[in-house]
């Protein structure tokens, strides 16, 4: 029996099932997901794979659309579905990240592609939609025959490029991703690393204690000069070199010499190649 229903299993729709469970270790585990293989699967995933598997269940017949139908509503259906999908997702405890679109997007179109394996084999034979390649080419070559109308021909070329132009923009996004807004983040801390509790309030020879932090977004190795001043005069000083996206934190302490109230301890921090300063941050210190 369950050589029969395989042997009966449609060729394309056992390819989408076939698709669709090679992209899921291609995606998920290293070093699989480093290779060219994983964008090759992917973007069939997204941007055909779900859709021609919804046609396919709301279609099972032959005569219900012609090829070029099924594969315009196939791309439409896809870009339409995924967003949808990755919503709902988002009001779940899972949000929207790459394991649970994955899974989602792979039960979704398995699902489908059995819903239409099991309406196809409800139909009489001669009536199922089965993919034929010959068929489908003749299909394709049959719309830019003299006899159909010139409009036709036109809506099937424009059909074509479009669908062709959204693949090359899809494929050029995912090759060169367009950078972010680049910044530095400077911040200072207190001892317990909240931003609350600073040593503001001290007596001669106490001594205080913060943290500060430096997070690099500038999208390229960046060398930092950090300086702290207390009332115009240097009391410390570290030179940081980050990589894009990496945070360097630290802890500095320093001792009041003399009374006052709103001394002036400065934190400064330059970048490498601009004299002046890129960052700065301050607190104001009472000295009794």
């Amino acid at each position: 029996m369950r050589l029969q229903i395989l042997k009966h299993f449609p060729t394309d729709l056992a390819l989408v099932m076939l698709l669709t469970l090679l992209c899921i270790p291609f995606v998920l585990i290293p070093p699989l997901n480093e290779t060219p293989i994983r964008i090759i699967l992917g973007l069939p995933l997204v941007l055909f794979l779900p859709g021609y598997s919804l046609i396919a269940a709301l279609f099972p017949r032959k005569d219900d659309l012609d090829g070029i139908e099924r594969i315009a509503l196939s791309f439409g259906l896809s870009i339409a579905v995924v967003p949808l999908l990755g919503l709902a997702l988002n009001y779940t405890p899972f949000g929207i990240r790459l394991s649970p679109v994955l899974i989602v997007l792979s039960v979704f179109t398995i699902a489908l592609a059995v819903v239409a394996c099991v309406r196809r084999s409800r139909i009489p034979e001669e009536e199922r939609f089965m993919v034929d390649f010959e068929m489908a080419f003749g299909t394709v070559k049959e719309s830019f025959k003299v006899e159909n109308t010139r409009i036709d021909r036109l809506l099937s070329v424009i059909l074509i490029v479009a669908i062709v132009l959204a693949i090359s923009m899809v494929i050029y996004v995912i090759v060169t991703p367009k950078e972010g807004e680049k910044f530095t983040e400077f911040y200072i801390l207190g001892p317990d690393g909240n931003a609350s509790d600073y040593p503001t309030e001290l007596s001669v020879g106490e001594e205080g204690a913060v943290i500060i932090g430096v997070v690099n977004h500038e999208y390229a190795v960046v060398t930092y000069q950090l300086e702290v001043r207390l009332d115009g005069a240097v009391i410390g000083g570290e030179r940081i070199a980050l990589e894009h996206n990496e945070t360097w934190e630290h802890p500095f302490t320093f001792r009041e010499t003399k009374t006052g109230e709103d001394q002036k301890l400065e934190f400064l921090l330059f970048k490498e190649g601009i004299e002046e300063v890129y960052r700065s941050l301050h607190l104001w210190l009472d000295v009794k």
